[in-house]
């Protein structure tokens, strides 16, 4: 076999599978796994290819709501403000929302939302879990106990929007001295 790269290789499995050698092909595959760690990371890859020149510079989560207003009211609680707001006939139906380096915009077209088809969480940062959940509990936001997050941050928690999105609230870790 000369060709070592991954599409050399799928082909010849491939190509050992169609002729009837699959044993040969399973030794193979559990060979090269065998060499391999069960888990990595997280840590950045071990080399990527330099960005393209042009390239986006920002994300901004852009999400369908039931209600602007409402939407506008439980971020809030998490310190967003609003930056930017577009009324059709003096009702909100666009906002972009900013909490520091955090922004999320939220439009609506009057429709209703239905949670189990959004396909979107969101992850967040706070420098003080505990004192955001006990504030967010205080403003009668429902959000779950503070957990264990790995393989990420240490610490994070869970809630969820008025529109069904899920929020994972992490510990920011302080950076390591020595």
């Amino acid at each position: 076999m000369g060709d070592r790269s991954p599409g050399g290789l799928l082909a010849f499995g491939f190509s050992k599978w169609a002729k009837g050698d699959a044993a040969e092909v399973l030794r193979g595959i559990i060979g090269r796994m065998m060499n391999k760690p069960l888990l990595e990371g997280p840590g950045p890859p071990e080399s990527a290819p330099s960005p393209p020149e042009q390239r986006v510079s920002q994300l901004i989560p852009f999400v369908h709501v039931e209600d602007v207003e409402r939407s506008i009211g439980f971020y809030y609680q998490l310190g967003f403000i609003v930056a930017s707001i577009y009324k059709y006939r003096g009702t909100p139906v666009w906002a972009e929302l900013q909490s520091e380096g955090a922004e999320l915009m939220v439009s609506t077209d009057g429709d209703s939302i239905d949670p189990a088809r959004q396909g979107v969480l969101f992850y967040l940062y706070s420098s003080d879990l505990a004192a955001l959940r006990q504030q967010l509990l205080a403003s009668g936001v429902d959000v779950g106990e503070i957990e264990g997050g790995g393989p990420g941050p240490k610490q994070e928690m869970r809630l969820i929007d008025p529109d069904g999105y899920v929020l994972m609230v992490a510990q920011i870790e302080p950076p390591e001295t020595g």
